[in-house]
């Protein structure tokens, strides 16, 4: 599936040097555009032995001046979610007048983020010579949550979008890739400036239940009281108040959307952080969620299931193309959670295929994260469950 100015194509089969050299050279024939920008790869874990042969053979015969990407077990080509035995994808991508910057950060560094001033010191980036970023991070051994709150304080409102590598989960193993080097912890930070900015889709899956309530009384994660009345309560009153078969739909599925800025005139769907709900005590009416809300805080109960899930995508992705009503789109990443795909919609391609319905046809590349990242309201957040579309967009 490609554009003008991006392109992305699927390789099926394993390591195989010559094959490989021709299929990344013919990918860079079919794009019209004069030189790349960027290019982008995910390859599943066969590739492991093989990784940094593939990345060289890649960079050489496709013409990529930066490639990045991470390892998973499920792929995103063009209009297609290969969820086996993925192989390997490549997308290229060209982004006039874009500066582009590459950067690996580890651990250690999220440690000694103690300040805003400390990533745009390590990077090189400035809050002001960037539009946004794209990252891909493993997520064993880096604290991706201390990771993402010292970003935002250096970076934040400017969008961060992406997510956490897949890859041999049993053994705990990913790799992240910046252009010919393999790493197998930390992230890969990919800075989009100059004439192009990143533009966020963040589908969580769900569809808002009940009104929305203010929170009176909380204690960490533990939520006493909504309204003034019992958390727990009111729970259960919201739920009662549904249809039986929108009952039926909500039992095992429900969540919790916080309000991230609350200065908006009323809250419309992508307005709400999604969080778990970790459990609810009758007798005392505390309701523990997967985050920490605040005092004060507008929220709303949220139920995610498929039907939910393509309600959402279709709404917010037809949001943003009136949003961007005639601006150039160079090209997609799309980042799908791997709770998403054939197992919660029944059958194959269903994120990948309708962000092709809205902006298609669009070079798009992506894979199934073990975490998904990306702004809600002026912050960025991890997220679960969730479809993060980054689009390359004129300036």
């Amino acid at each position: 599936m490609n554009s003008d100015y991006s392109i992305a194509a699927h390789w099926p089969g394993g390591f195989d040097e010559s094959g490989l050299q021709a299929w990344a050279e013919g990918l860079r024939q079919q794009l019209t555009a004069p030189q790349v920008s960027l290019g982008l790869v995910f390859m599943s874990p066969r590739f492991f032995p093989h990784a940094q042969q593939v990345l060289e053979i890649l960079r050489v015969h496709a013409r990529i001046p930066l490639l990045a990407g991470c390892s998973s077990n499920s792929l995103v080509a063009g209009a297609h979610e290969i969820e086996e035995d993925a192989g390997l994808v490549l997308a290229l991508y060209a982004l006039p007048g874009g500066q582009l910057r590459g950067i690996h950060f580890n651990q250690e560094q999220v440690e000694s983020a103690d300040e805003a001033a400390y990533w745009p010191t390590e990077t090189g980036v400035g809050p002001q010579q960037t539009n946004g970023w794209l990252v891909f991070a493993d997520p064993f051994h880096l604290d991706s949550e201390s990771w993402m709150r010292s970003w935002n304080e250096a970076y934040a409102p400017l969008p961060v979008l992406g997510g956490l590598a897949s890859g041999e989960s049993n053994e705990q193993r990913t790799q992240v890739y910046l252009n010919g080097e393999v790493f197998e912890e930390g992230g890969v930070a990919i800075s989009v400036g100059g004439d192009v900015k990143l533009l966020g889709v963040i589908s969580q899956g769900c569809t808002p239940i009940g009104e929305t309530w203010t929170l009176t009384r909380v204690e960490q994660n533990l939520i006493h009281e909504i309204g003034n009345r019992p958390a727990y309560e009111v729970l259960v009153e919201t739920v009662n108040q549904l249809s039986a078969e929108e009952q039926r739909k909500t039992r095992g599925n429900l969540f919790i959307g916080l309000v991230v800025n609350e200065y908006l005139e009323d809250f419309h769907r992508g307005d709400f952080l999604v969080r778990n709900l970790l459990g609810g005590d009758p007798n005392s009416g505390i309701i523990a969620v997967g985050a920490l809300p605040r005092a004060g805080q507008t929220v709303q109960f949220q139920r995610r299931d498929a039907t939910a899930a393509n309600e959402d995508m279709h709404e917010l992705l037809a949001r943003t193309k009136r949003e961007l009503a005639g601006a150039t789109i160079y090209g997609g990443c799309l980042c799908s959670c791997n709770g998403r795909g054939k197992h919660l919609f029944g059958a194959p391609n269903h994120d990948a295929q309708t962000v092709q319905q809205q902006f298609g046809p669009l070079g798009l590349a992506g894979f199934f994260c073990n975490g998904e990242i990306g702004p809600v309201g002026k912050k960025n957040f991890l997220h679960g469950y969730t479809a993060s579309l980054a689009l390359f967009v004129k300036k």
